[in-house]
């Protein structure tokens, strides 16, 4: 039987890993909601459905695999809100199902350590809709549920080089603050080993080695580009939108050791300096 990963919400994340499974004969089922996107899926050899709108009946029996990446939004989940029953039936017959969460369940740690043992205090409402529809994922019987809290995400097409070339980067200074992120390549080869090496019910942080205040990348982004490094601007004098705002009320450090020590992982980018070097001589 061929193995097949049915893919709700197939955007970034899910196509990186898709591209380390194609070459290994695996067969990817991949929702995404607008035909656009999925004539750019089929083209990467992904067999697209438009999600909500098409029948699942047919994905859903073929897959062995499930991924989740849609996020839930005031309504819920919104995978279950639509497919909960179909997913329970099925869940017994799954080798493998992820659920691609956001280090934001941890909420505020004022600059400290956390680990998937830690409690789950989201700050913010995006937060606390992910650790609601984790906790909903986890009652599925019988579903072979793997969570992976991600950090912030960069890669290709997602990195601070655009915004610092045109001028538009900020350097937003707020004392003790720091992100943790992860590549998306990283990303990918991490959902792959779980893939390989299944252990139902575990939950893993995905992130680099290096935790830093999120000014020291705009600053590194502009060494690199041979650019004047952006002006600093004091958090509470900067116009921010409360969405980006947001996102300064978090400060933690996430500690990556379960996806070595449990998965073997070797990240192929262990700090922003190693991610955003690859990113430039992409480019070039």
């Amino acid at each position: 039987m061929t193995k097949t990963l049915l893919s709700f919400g197939h955007g970034y994340s899910a196509r990186a890993l898709t591209r380390l499974l194609l070459p290994e004969g695996w067969a990817v089922i991949g929702t995404t909601r607008s035909e656009e996107k999925a004539e750019t899926l089929r083209g990467e050899g992904v067999d697209p459905l438009v999600w909500p709108g098409a029948d699942m009946t047919d994905a859903l029996a073929r897959a062995t695999h499930l991924l989740i990446s849609a996020g839930p939004d005031e309504h819920g989940d919104p995978v279950l809100a639509q497919m909960a029953d179909k997913i329970v039936a099925k869940a017994p017959d799954l080798e493998w199902a992820g659920y691609l969460s956001t280090t934001g369940v941890y909420g505020d740690h004022d600059g400290g350590w956390v680990d998937e043992t830690a409690a789950l205090t989201p700050a913010t409402k995006r937060g606390q809709l992910r650790v609601e529809a984790e906790a909903q994922w986890q009652a599925i019987p019988d579903l072979p549920l793997h969570i992976f809290r991600l950090a912030g995400i960069y890669g290709p097409g997602r990195g601070p080089f655009s915004k610092v070339r045109n001028g538009t980067a900020r350097r937003i200074i707020k004392k003790g603050q720091v992100f943790s992120r992860t590549h998306v390549e990283d990303i990918a080869q991490i959902l792959h080993a779980s893939i390989n090496k299944p252990n139902p019910g575990a939950a893993y942080n995905v992130c680099d080695d290096d935790p830093a205040p999120p000014q020291d990348v705009i600053a590194y982004a502009a060494k690199l580009l041979g650019l004047p490094i952006p002006e600093a601007i004091d958090f509470d004098k900067a116009e921010m939108s409360p969405m980006a705002r947001s996102f300064y009320a978090e400060s933690k450090k996430v500690s990556n050791k379960r996806i070595k020590e449990e998965l073997g992982v070797d990240l192929i980018y262990p700090n922003y300096r190693a991610g955003l070097q690859a990113l430039l001589k992409a480019e070039i």
